[in-house]
């Protein structure tokens, strides 16, 4: 009998191939491989850009040198594992401009969509905080127009919060976001 196996890829293989193929299709790599996406809800389409929106203004209100990015960028987990966040914000000089992948996050935000919710609530909440970049994970929730906040502490220990109103204040890098401008 011939089984047929196939190898773990890299995350640089991953990208390679993926830039290649151009954008047929939205993908993720989890365990060497590669994972579709599926499509999005128009509820989680808008809550992306309120969120892309709420943290470019937060960026400028704070006056920090910085980038956010929504779906599109990968951010490497380890050798075989590479997810697409809905947002993202980094901090420092900007990225090339051929740049597909942002190995530096400091804040990652998830949107919730039926699909992916288990797995974006635990093993990339997991694979996020590996990263010693990431202070913040944000899972939004628009039906329930909720933000899970998780956040590694100064003694490194992951705490999280669910909130419905308020302010969240990200330090670091120093934001301060009302939970309303985050919904779609």
């Amino acid at each position: 009998m011939n089984i047929a196996v196939r190898n773990a890829l890299t995350v640089d293989e991953y990208l390679a191939l993926t830039k290649a193929q151009g954008d047929a299709l939205r993908t993720e790599l989890i365990n060497g491989q590669i994972v579709a996406m599926s499509p999005e809800r128009a509820a989680h389409n808008r809550t992306k850009i309120s969120v892309l929106l709420a943290l470019k203004d937060a960026v400028a209100r704070a006056g920090l040198n910085g980038e956010v990015f929504t779906d599109g960028m990968t951010v490497p987990i380890d050798a075989h594992t590479a997810y697409e966040p809905d947002a993202l914000l980094r901090c420092g000089a900007s990225l090339s401009p051929d740049q597909i992948k942002v190995t530096d996050p400091v804040i990652v935000v998830e949107i919730r969509s039926p699909s992916t919710a288990h797995m974006d609530t635990t093993a990339k909440l997991i694979g996020y905080f590996n990263l010693p970049t990431v202070s913040h994970y944000l899972f939004i929730d628009p039906d329930s127009r909720t933000v899970t906040h998780h956040q590694r502490t100064v003694d490194g220990t992951i705490s999280g919060r669910t909130v419905s109103e308020d302010r969240l204040r990200l330090d670091p890098p120093g934001l301060e976001i009302e939970i309303a401008e985050l919904m779609g």
